[in-house]
C-alpha cells in the first residue's frame, strides 16, 4: 500500500545538482579572478629582477626555479586567462626563467643582491656578517627584506643606466668609425675617378703638347729667318 510520501533521494536530487553547479561556477570564477590577479602581479613586478617576476626566493635551487616557472606559466597561460595582457606576462615569465637558468647572469644578479645587502647593513651600522635571523634586523621598520628589495632595485637601475650609456657610447664610436670608413671609401673612389680621368685625357694632353711644341718651333724658325 502506497503512503504517497516521496523518497529522500527523489526530493534531494534537484537541490544537490543545483548546489554542485553553483560550486563549480564559483570555483571557475574564483580561478579566473586569481589568474587575472597573478597576471597583474607579474606585469607590476620589477622587470630587472627575475626573482621578483617569478616571486621566488634568491636561494632557490635551479630545479625549484624551473618548477615555479612551470606552475606560473600554466596558471596564467593566455589560452586559460582572459586577461588582455596575459601574453605579455607569459613572455616576462619566460624571460625571467631564462635569465636565472643562465649561470653567468644569475651569478651577476646574486652579486648585486649581496652588494645591496652589505650596503644596507652598513647604513644601519650593523656588521656585514649579521645574519637574516638576527633580532636587530627583526626590529627594523620597514622590515629588512622590504628595505633590501628596494636597495637591490636601486643598484639594478644604476647598472642598467651604466649599461645603456656604454651601449650608446659604443654605438657612437661605431658610428664614428663607420663615418671614417665611408670617408676613406669616398676618398679612394674620388682618387680612382681622378686617375681614370687623367688617363682618359692623356692623349688630348699629348696632342696639345705636340701642337704647342710645333707652333713654338715654327715661330723660332721664322724669327731666325727675319734676323738673317
Amino acid at each position: 500500500m502506497s503512503t504517497g510520501t516521496s523518497t529522500p533521494s527523489s526530493s534531494k536530487t534537484p537541490i544537490s545538482t543545483s548546489d554542485t553547479d553553483i560550486e563549480q561556477l564559483l570555483f571557475r570564477e574564483a580561478s579566473a579572478f586569481q589568474r587575472e590577479l597573478e597576471v597583474e602581479r607579474i606585469l607590476k613586478a620589477f622587470k630587472l629582477n627575475p626573482y621578483d617576476i617569478l616571486d621566488i626566493d634568491e636561494s632557490s635551487k635551479p630545479e625549484g626555479i624551473k618548477r615555479r616557472y612551470r606552475q606560473l606559466s600554466l596558471f596564467i597561460h593566455p589560452d586559460k586567462t582572459p586577461h588582455a595582457r596575459a601574453p605579455d606576462a607569459f613572455d616576462l615569465l619566460k624571460k625571467a626563467e631564462s635569465e636565472l637558468s643562465d649561470t653567468a647572469k644569475r651569478e651577476a644578479l646574486d652579486a648585486t643582491i649581496a652588494e645591496a645587502r652589505l650596503q644596507l647593513l652598513r647604513s644601519h651600522g650593523f656588521s656585514t656578517s649579521t645574519q637574516d635571523d638576527d633580532p636587530k634586523l627583526r626590529g627594523l621598520v620597514p622590515p629588512f627584506k622590504v628595505q633590501l628589495r628596494a636597495k637591490v632595485k636601486d643598484l639594478l637601475i644604476e647598472e642598467e643606466v651604466r649599461r645603456r650609456k656604454a651601449i650608446k657610447m659604443n654605438l657612437a664610436n661605431e658610428g664614428l668609425e663607420a663615418r671614417k670608413k665611408e670617408e676613406e671609401v669616398a676618398t679612394r673612389k674620388r682618387k680612382a675617378e681622378d686617375d681614370k680621368t687623367w688617363e682618359e685625357s692623356r692623349e688630348t694632353r699629348v696632342d696639345s703638347w705636340r701642337s704647342f711644341n710645333n707652333t713654338a718651333k715654327k715661330k723660332k724658325k721664322t724669327k731666325v729667318q727675319i734676323l738673317g
